[in-house]
């Protein structure tokens, strides 16, 4: 299922926008967006893996044995 979302945008970003879909690189405005909350997704993602693994280093995290260790 998909939700519309508006938003509003400076006329600088508008433009920006218009030029990525009209070069090509995107087939819509949504698919642009939706491009663009992927990567912020893969960022955070990226950043909780990179505490874990700061955390491991540190001897403050917990190697789980299984999933059940996540209970």
């Amino acid at each position: 299922m998909r939700n519309i979302v508006n938003i509003s945008l400076p006329d600088e970003l508008n433009k920006e926008v218009d030029r990525m879909v009209k070069s090509g690189n995107y087939a819509s405005k949504s698919e642009f967006f939706r491009h663009i909350l992927r990567l912020w997704k893969e960022d955070q993602l990226l950043k909780e893996l990179n505490e874990s693994r700061s955390q491991i280093a540190g001897k403050k995290g917990r190697v789980l044995k299984s999933l059940k260790d996540l209970r």
